[in-house]
């Protein structure tokens, strides 16, 4: 079996292993060691996440476990929030040592600069089933409102939550199209489908503002919303194979009103807008192009800075934002010390408070938090992954130690670095889902000072239970919908001695085939409302396609 973290490594600090991928359960699993930098990193990841060039190490004596197979189409350039870096900083490999056909890292080193550990990883799962139950007629966004009109409420047993309201998607080409994002406010849901952008009221589903049709299909959006409520999404400036996501377009949650709109030039050579990335960060809007990103003023849409190429051939490949802003790089590439850096920018100026070298082989594959910094990486062979917690400097604080295999909901072909659904972090604590075989799975609470599993909740029902998000004291998770049993959403305390689940709304069994049907999707729990919609339209013209759907009491 492969060494722990904490045993005592024969490499080099700063080395972290290998790690390999799961199946569509969970993720890649640190294994092998690797130089790294100060930090901890090679734990198994929350469910087949995606291979990763390097890991950083977690404080030595990390051990691997093979990923999932790769949610991310291997190979390829990354783009800023999508895709992962692909270089690696070239780091001494020491002390391997081979297990069952697996190589393992044997590490040792100092707390400060730990080295990743490889752990094998599992595939996600899908969350849901194609099923087409899909009500007819239950409204289109454009009226009904809490009306019903397709008695979905009807039958509602005593103790179960309510619908809300429903809502179609609008027409989508056969090829299918993306509905990203989805933004809740204080008094409406904000969704966007194809080339729209719907807003309903959240207690009654009925238009807060009109439908904003844009020229062509939404090709990016920010997935945060600012402290005031504004968002930005870019869309296509055509159709033809040459078109660019460069079309910027701020706007208003809460009145739908339009603000600033700007093109994002390409930039130097190879560098592109082909594909873009968006995320805010206080005030900032970042777009990631292909190799660099271009910051804005999210109020005047100014141009303030732009994050390029720097030192030995590094380029931006993937921005992460939210309470900070990160950039991942990829650097050397092709070169004998091809690896990836992470970075923390300031988000007015774009200057770099700290860079971290991630050791050679390993890449940078999503970013579970930004505030605390959790990473998660897999090797270059996609066999293993590590999830590591940085220091506010930058340097290794912890790497995950544990051999669950965990299902984090990066999707099947997710690149976008902060894509993972199913996780949840608040400042002590990381919260993953394992994967479920057969009966109920557990949510694993992994303490990021040590990396180390301080308790696990099981899901109270046979369907898996999934994290939603922590703080003050408590994690909110959704309990999946079974084909004929609604879903469930509950709250678990994280401090003290007893981590039960308490039920906060039990979805209600009369829409649990369309519940459950969801097959990708967002969710959210605001104000005690519950929130399920659809991330990807298929274009099925046989059918109405469903976009949303809202629970309460």
């Amino acid at each position: 079996m492969a060494p722990q973290p904490g045993a005592a490594p024969s490499q080099p600090p700063g080395s972290f292993g290998p790690q390999v991928p799961p199946p569509p359960a969970g993720p890649p699993q640190a294994g092998y060691g690797y130089p790294q930098q100060s930090g901890l990193y090679a734990q198994p990841g929350p469910y087949g996440q995606q291979p990763g060039p390097y890991a950083q190490q977690p404080p030595y004596g990390g051990y691997g476990y093979p990923p999932p197979p790769p949610q991310s189409p291997p190979g390829g350039s990354r783009n800023p929030f999508k895709g992962k870096p692909a270089l690696v900083i070239a780091a001494a490999v020491a002390g391997l040592l081979v297990v069952g056909g697996t190589v393992w890292a044997v590490t040792s080193g100092g707390d400060d600069d730990k080295k990743p550990v490889a752990q094998k990883s599992d595939d996600p799962k899908p969350s849901g089933s194609d099923a087409t139950d899909d009500p007819v007629n239950p409204g289109d966004g454009s009226g009904d409102g809490g009306k019903d009109p397709e008695n979905l409420n009807e039958g509602r047993k005593s103790g179960e939550a309510k619908v809300l309201w429903y809502k179609e998607a609008p027409d989508a080409p056969g090829a299918g199209a993306d509905a990203p994002g989805m933004w809740i406010t204080g008094r409406t849901a904000v969704k966007a489908a194809y080339k729209e952008l719907v807003a309903y009221n959240v207690g009654n589903g009925n238009p807060t503002w009109p439908t904003i049709t844009f020229p062509q299909k939404i090709c990016a959006v920010t997935p945060q919303k600012s402290a005031d409520d504004k968002i930005v999404v870019a869309y296509m400036s055509g159709v033809s194979d040459s078109a660019k996501c460069n079309h910027l377009q701020q706007l208003d949650l809460n009145t739908g009103a339009k603000g600033w709109a700007a093109t994002v030039a390409d930039g130097d050579l190879f560098d592109s807008a082909l594909s873009i990335g968006l995320t805010i960060t206080g005030k900032t809007l970042m777009v990631g192009r292909s190799q660099s990103g271009v910051a804005y003023d999210l109020g005047t849409g100014k141009q303030l800075y732009e994050k390029k190429k720097y030192g030995a051939a590094c380029f931006p490949s993937a921005f992460a934002g939210g309470s900070r802003l990160l950039v991942v790089s990829s650097c050397g590439a092709g070169s004998a010390t091809e690896h990836d850096e992470v970075q923390e920018l300031d988000p007015a100026t774009g200057k770099a408070r700290w860079t971290k070298a991630i050791p050679k082989g390993w890449t940078v594959s999503h970013v579970y938090s930004v505030d605390p910094v959790v990473l998660y990486m897999t090797d270059s062979d996609d066999k293993h992954w590590n999830i590591s917690t940085l220091k506010s400097d930058g340097s290794v604080r912890s790497q995950v130690d544990s051999k669950a295999s965990f299902a984090p909901g990066c999707g099947t072909f997710n690149d976008d670095l902060q894509g993972c659904e199913d996780v949840a972090v608040d400042a002590t604590t990381l919260y993953l889902p394992t994967a479920a075989t057969t009966g109920p799975n557990q949510i694993v609470a992994i303490d990021l000072a040590t990396g180390k599993e301080k308790w696990r909740v099981k899901s109270p029902a046979d369907e898996s239970m999934l994290p939603v998000k922590a703080g003050g004291g408590k994690l909110i998770a959704y309990v999946e919908a079974a084909y004929d049993a609604g879903g469930q959403v509950v709250s678990v305390p994280t401090t003290g001695s007893s981590h039960t689940t308490t039920k906060l709304l039990q979805l209600p069994a009369g829409t649990a085939r369309i519940e459950s049907s969801f097959f990708s999707r967002d969710i959210d729990y605001v104000d005690g409302r519950f929130y399920i919609s659809s991330t990807r339209l298929n274009g099925n013209d046989d059918t109405k396609e469903k976009l949303m759907l809202a629970y309460g009491k």
